[in-house]
């Protein structure tokens, strides 16, 4: 991955190749629902690309990124509405981040997304705010790139299905090179109250089987002549066609997201607004889950959480240790982040009750340990 905002991943391809955003789906059954589905969305409505170059009403047309190096300082972030969802700090936002609908956020979804070059993290943060240096956000989700990673069920992310949002936009420097490899996100403007793999959460209260499910995924039949549409079209509706599209958040109807960028071509991309979605399958889901049958199971189980020496001077090093089993993923704070393995090296400078939370798919467990500094 290259430094930078909007910066090319080179063909790198964000989560391992058995992740489902990685998947070809081509062939993939029909699910026995989907006439009723895509007749609940609107089998006239037309796909929009929710990206593009430019400006509309002063704002970035797309959701922006940035990469950067593992160096890139870690700072504190204030969650306002989640908080019991989301992953806590630090993480490494720079003070410019973009932020969604830059260079004038306005009161939208306001996302950061920031990779992290040298550990393969990926942050993610919704409705946020730089006051005075001071970063909070609505809610967040750390996302490890090099696993299968999934929040605890009935856990949103940056999104509302509780997906990464990286994952599925679609970038200017993949369809330049000739071929998105993943699905892409996409909203409908009523989904039900209910969710199906990758998703992890629902945004609604709307009971009907023919609502889409977050996490539902679409296809462009194979039957669909793409050959009249231009090169860089035809690269995203190939995608569309062997990854399909999942649906990701409430919005406009069948709309796909990407990142912004001044190479895009604003009319060429609006000729995929003659696709309607009678020309897409929904492919099988199973399972779907409801109110009724969220699956359930242990938190992971934190044997030890220890810190050598657990007294030091200011500045010297200590070593915090852990024994944990069953987790997903191990977040260290207040100045660690992410971590992998069993252990990390700390150097307070005053003293400091260090907490570990380790998650997996069916909630999160916390530990804590105090390093005393005289």
């Amino acid at each position: 991955m290259s430094l930078g905002p909007l910066a090319s991943l080179n063909g790198f391809v964000p989560f391992p190749s058995t992740s489902l955003w990685n998947t070809d789906i081509s062939t993939a059954p029909v699910d026995p629902n989907s006439a009723n589905l895509i007749t609940y969305i609107g089998a006239n409505v037309t796909l929009h690309p929710d990206f593009g170059s430019g400006e509309y009403d002063g704002q970035s047309i797309g959701i922006p990124y940035q990469i950067e190096a593992g160096t890139q300082a870690k700072v504190p972030v204030k969650i306002t509405e989640y908080a019991s969802e989301s992953d806590p700090g630090p993480m490494p936002i720079p003070a410019n981040a973009l932020i969604d609908g830059y260079p004038h956020p306005g009161n939208g979804d306001r996302h950061v997304l920031v990779l992290d070059q040298g550990g393969c993290w990926l942050y993610e943060l919704y409705y946020t705010f730089n006051k005075n240096g001071a970063w909070s956000a609505g809610s967040t989700a750390i996302w490890d790139m090099t696993i299968n990673e999934q929040r605890p069920y009935t856990w949103t992310s940056a999104d509302a299905a509780g997906l990464p949002i990286f994952a599925g936009l679609v970038r200017y420097d993949e369809v330049a090179a000739g071929a998105i490899n993943h699905a892409v996100r996409f909203t409908v403007p009523v989904t039900q109250e209910a969710f199906t793999p990758p998703a992890s959460h629902w945004a609604s209260s709307t009971t009907d089987t023919n609502a889409p499910p977050m996490g539902m995924r679409m296809r462009l039949k194979a039957s669909f002549d793409i050959s009249g549409f231009s090169p860089a079209n035809q690269v995203i509706l190939t995608a569309l066609q062997k990854y399909g599209m999942i649906l990701a958040d409430n919005g406009s109807a069948i709309y796909i997201t990407g990142m912004p960028d001044s190479n895009w071509n604003n009319n060429d991309l609006a000729a995929l607004k003659s696709i309607t979605a009678s020309s897409f399958d929904v492919i099988l889901m199973n399972p779907i889950c409801t109110p009724s049958n969220v699956p359930t199971g242990p938190s992971p189980a934190i044997a030890s959480f220890t810190a050598n020496p657990a007294k030091v001077s200011a500045g010297q090093p200590v070593t915090l240790s852990w024994n944990v089993t069953e987790a997903i993923y191990n977040i260290v704070g207040p100045q660690v982040g992410p971590v992998r393995g069993t252990s990390v090296v700390v150097n307070p400078a005053a003293t400091t009750t260090y907490s570990l939370y380790s998650t997996n798919q069916y909630g999160r467990t916390i530990a804590k340990v105090t390093v005393t500094v005289p």
